[in-house]
């Protein structure tokens, strides 16, 4: 384990935005959203404390919305998750249904990147010989 790893001290909403990617309002948005999974801690003086376990937990999040898991569906994961144990099959389908539209979306890409491809193929060769002129020319 790395020190951060082991690290009981409590983070502060800025230390938790570098270690995640996201911006100070993003987390607050997603604490009054309900997507996290426990309560954040405050200070004596009102400011937030964050744990280990709620970077942990973030850096999950960011991935599932770079995914693009609907907010409502990650709102409901945590809910599922702060419930505790005897809703994982509820966990599964919910992540599952994702795989599946993450899995369509990567397909629907690799036939985008084919064309691109092709038609990288198409304009580089063109271009090597010297014939690039006239290429999807609207007035010719």
């Amino acid at each position: 384990m790395t020190t951060a790893e082991t690290r009981a001290e409590p983070l502060s909403i800025g230390e938790v935005a570098e270690r995640t990617g996201l911006s100070v309002h993003a987390l607050r948005l997603y604490e009054r959203e309900g997507l996290l999974i426990g309560p954040v801690q405050r200070s004596t003086g009102g400011r937030r404390r964050y744990t280990e376990a709620d970077v942990q937990w973030l850096l999950i999040c960011v991935k599932l919305r770079e995914s693009g898991m609907p907010l409502a569906d990650l709102k409901r994961f945590a809910e599922l998750v702060r419930q505790g144990p005897g809703n994982e099959a509820e966990r599964l389908q919910l992540l599952d249904a994702h795989q599946q539209r993450v899995e369509a979306r990567i397909r629907a890409l690799e036939g985008c990147r084919s064309i691109i491809a092709w038609k990288v193929d198409v304009y580089s060769e063109h271009l090597s010989r010297g014939e690039a002129g006239g290429l999807w020319d609207p007035n010719s």
